[in-house]
This record gives structure tokens, sequence and C-alpha cells, in this order.
């Protein structure tokens, strides 16, 4: 179905969202640190979604999602990031820095590929 680039730093999670994705027809290339996704998208312009852990204490998905729009990066790149459902401040910046999808970790673990793939089914976005 879809290209999808998981920047997923936790190893445990990433693997289980891995394989999600992969049993809802997706190929998933995880990443591991946010300086190797700008690298990625250059790399691979036709990935269809990004997925972002915002629950990593070490990684500001809001801030990278900002910078790769600002930089003309994410063109047609749909973004799903997930939080932790008691952290409604990261959920709000995620939601202000751009992101098409934000969700609770939970929802995530439950609904992932039906997530990722309704966003990979949209239109592009207009230019951002």
């Amino acid at each position: 179905m879809a290209l999808v680039l998981a920047l997923l730093p936790d190893l445990l999670f990433g693997s289980r969202v891995k394989g999600m994705l992969q049993g809802a027809g997706h190929e998933v290339e995880l990443i591991g640190e946010p300086a190797s996704v700008a690298v990625r998208l250059q790399g691979q312009p036709h990935a269809a979604v990004l997925v972002v852990d915002l629950t990593d204490d070490e990684l500001d998905g809001a801030a990278l999602v900002r910078s790769l729009s600002d930089a003309g990066m994410l063109g047609g790149l749909r973004t799903l990031g997930f939080f932790s459902h008691v952290d409604t401040e990261t959920r709000e910046r995620a939601e202000q820095a751009g992101f098409d999808m934000v969700v609770p970790r939970s929802r995530m673990a439950r609904e992932g590929g039906d997530l990722v793939t309704r966003l990979a089914e949209q239109p592009p976005p207009a230019v951002r």
C-alpha cells in the first residue's frame, strides 16, 4: 500500500508498530533518530506517511515536523504523531506544528494500521 517512515526510538514499541503496519500491507522503514529523517526524505521522496513518537523525552517531534515543513521537505507526505494521553501540552504542540493526525499512544497501539491507511489514502495536502 504505502511506504511509511517511522521515527520510533523505542525499539520495543517500534517493532510492535512496524509489525502492525506491515500487517496492514504497508512497507515500513524504522528511523531511530531525528537527524536521519531529513536525510531519508531526500533519498525517498515517495514516502506517504511519517509516523513520529511524541512520547520520547529526548525527541521533539513537533519541532522536527515544523522544521521539515519550513524547509519544504514534507511535500505530499502525511504526518501522524502519537503522545501519552496525559500529556496534552505535547498534543497541542504537535497540532500547532502541523501534524495531520495526533493520537494517544494507546490508540496507535490499537488502530495504527487503519490510521496510516486512512492518511495514505487522502489526497496530498496543499503545499506546506
